[in-house]
């Protein structure tokens, strides 16, 4: 039976509360802050920005925001799994491209949105339709110059994004590194989709060194991952020769969401003891905090004065991870801990 610390720790400090379980966290270098909702309980608001008086307004405005039984793609999100601030200073958000894992893609729903928080505008779409499979589950995006990789949890593989010539290239697709095979347990608990099978979360979280050198990844069972861009990033390299360049590098537990600091410190959820680890480029691992507080710990976010924002997500308590069953505890929390660490340059400012 897993044992839980009973005691908060006073370093996690609230910030924002929701009555919908969210799992993406973001802020400017002005103080706006924004946040995304995966519909894991229920349709609704998918992205918003946090207001100082408590709202959540939508953005970048209602309209994308609206809610279709039939997902159509045209100026609405399908499902959006995560956002970020990119290096460049905009809002870039992940539309999964399906409403749920395991659920079949909807044409054109698999995006990378762009938008100016200067004008509030959308300024790009990515269209990652060429690099799909019918089961596909766009779940995160980090950047490496000109290059964006994006993790498909639907179906196991990664995406290689050229942000100068929008061209999506599949990549690892089916390799033994990008495919949940581990049971995958929060508070106890193993994880279950709708009908009661065990879940599969496949390629999910990754990072990228500060210096652009590596691409680190992971389904969210673990194991954690790395691989080097530069082999990534060349398109001539044959999938059978990229395959031998994966290294299993870091045994991970089952895990909601991750950062990297300036440093090339990786910061891991450990979704079953409610805990966030640290993990040092020489693969040393450390407890930085364990919290009841932090239920399915998901997608951190690291600003420029050196605090790590951590949502509560509580996706292990939703119907699609909890074997259809519903007890999330609103409201649902959003945290941050100082860690005195810089993001790194290459990913955000």
């Amino acid at each position: 039976m897993t044992v839980l610390t009973q005691r908060e720790d006073p370093r996690l400090m609230p910030v924002l509360s929701a009555d919908r379980c969210w799992t993406g966290v973001t802020t400017t270098p002005d103080g706006r802050i924004f946040v995304s909702f995966p519909s894991a309980d229920g349709p609704g608001l998918q992205v918003a920005e946090a207001m100082p008086d408590g709202r959540f307004v939508p953005y970048p405005d209602a309209e994308w925001n609206r809610v279709r039984d039939d997902h159509d793609p045209a100026g609405a999100f399908v499902c959006v799994n995560g956002l970020r601030t990119g290096p460049d200073g905009r809002v870039w958000i992940v539309d999964a491209g399906a409403p749920g894992i395991g659920l079949p893609a909807v044409a054109g729903g698999a995006r990378l949105i762009v938008i100016d928080p200067a004008t509030d505008e959308i300024a790009h779409i990515y269209d990652l339709g060429p690099a799909l499979r019918e089961t596909s589950y766009i779940d995160d995006v980090r950047f490496n110059r000109q290059i964006a990789y994006i993790t498909d949890a639907g179906a196991p593989g990664l995406i290689v994004l050229d942000l100068t010539t929008s061209q999506a290239r599949r990549v690892l697709d089916n390799h033994p590194s990008t495919v949940d095979r581990r049971t995958m347990r929060a508070d106890g608990q193993v994880l279950r989709g709708q009908d009661g099978s065990e879940l599969r979360v496949h390629a999910d979280q990754l990072e990228v060194s500060p210096d652009g050198r590596y691409l680190y990844f992971q389904p969210a069972s673990g194991p954690l991952a790395r691989i080097e861009t530069r082999w990534l990033d060349d398109p001539s390299v044959p999938d059978d020769t990229l395959a031998e360049r994966v290294e299993t590098w870091l045994d991970t537990p089952t895990t909601g969401g991750t950062a990297i600091d300036a440093a090339g410190t990786i910061y891991l959820s450990d979704v079953e003891l409610r805990r966030i680890l640290t993990i040092t480029p020489d693969r040393q691992v450390d407890t930085l905090l364990a919290d009841p507080r932090l239920i399915w710990a998901d997608a951190m976010w690291i600003d420029d004065s050196g605090h790590l924002w951590i949502p509560a997500a509580q996706l292990n308590r939703t119907p699609g991870l909890a074997g259809g069953a519903r007890s999330v505890d609103y409201p649902v929390w959003i945290y941050k801990l100082k860690i005195d660490a810089a993001p790194p340059a290459h990913d955000h400012t």
